[in-house]
């Protein structure tokens, strides 16, 4: 059943869009605090419909991204506990729950030692509203959690563009090209990350 590949052919015709920069903005906004969809969907055919504009559409994610994350640690701050409910309605409170056992795991040692696994898993294909909330939750420090969520997002969104930029056609061919597989293999990478998260918060 093939599922990415016609979503990849959607999401070409919405990069063409004239409000596609502040569609991909706000979705970056957006994912950051709840949405389950990553901008890097949006962002990848933007950037080979328009390879020229590609670092400006990176800026563009990144800003809506910094600014969700700051809602995003808000809201884990003063409001989880109103909003579990909606969490668990939606799938995603494992995750969630896993995410503030690892950040207080980590708390624990030092905020620098947050901060790097903050980075790190800025780089992996996992929701950032895991990190966001947990976060804002577990209370680190502001400094290091901005920092970390500038460089963790930061480097995904402008490799992205450079890749595309670089590789002009020959990219937009591979990525048609291995979109479903890639897109399956993403999805079993996320459900194992939140088994295990699941598993570490209740037996670790």
């Amino acid at each position: 059943m093939k599922i990415f590949g016609p979503l990849y052919e959607r999401a070409m015709k919405w990069a063409a869009h004239e409000r596609a920069p502040t569609y991909l903005t706000v979705l970056s906004f957006v994912e950051a605090i709840i949405f389950p969809v990553m901008p890097e969907v949006m962002l990848a055919p933007m950037c080979v419909a328009q390879p020229k504009r590609g670092w400006w559409f990176a800026t563009l994610s990144l800003a809506g991204s910094m600014a969700g994350a700051l809602v995003g640690y808000a809201l884990g701050h003063f409001a989880f506990e109103a909003i579990k409910p909606l969490f668990a309605a939606l799938g995603m409170l494992p995750s969630i729950e896993g995410g503030i056992a690892i950040v207080q795991e980590k708390m624990a040692e030092s905020p620098w030692a947050v901060f790097t696994f903050l980075v790190l898993g800025g780089f992996m294909p996992i929701p950032m509203k895991v990190f966001t909330w947990a976060s804002g939750i577990v209370g680190v420090p502001m400094p290091q959690y901005v920092l970390s969520m500038l460089i963790g997002r930061g480097k995904r969104v402008y490799v992205l563009a450079a890749v595309i930029r670089i590789g002009g056609a020959r990219a937009e061919a591979a990525l048609r090209r291995w979109i479903e597989p890639l897109g399956w293999i993403a999805t079993a990478l996320v459900v194992l990350l939140i088994g295990w998260l699941v598993w570490r918060a209740k037996f670790a």
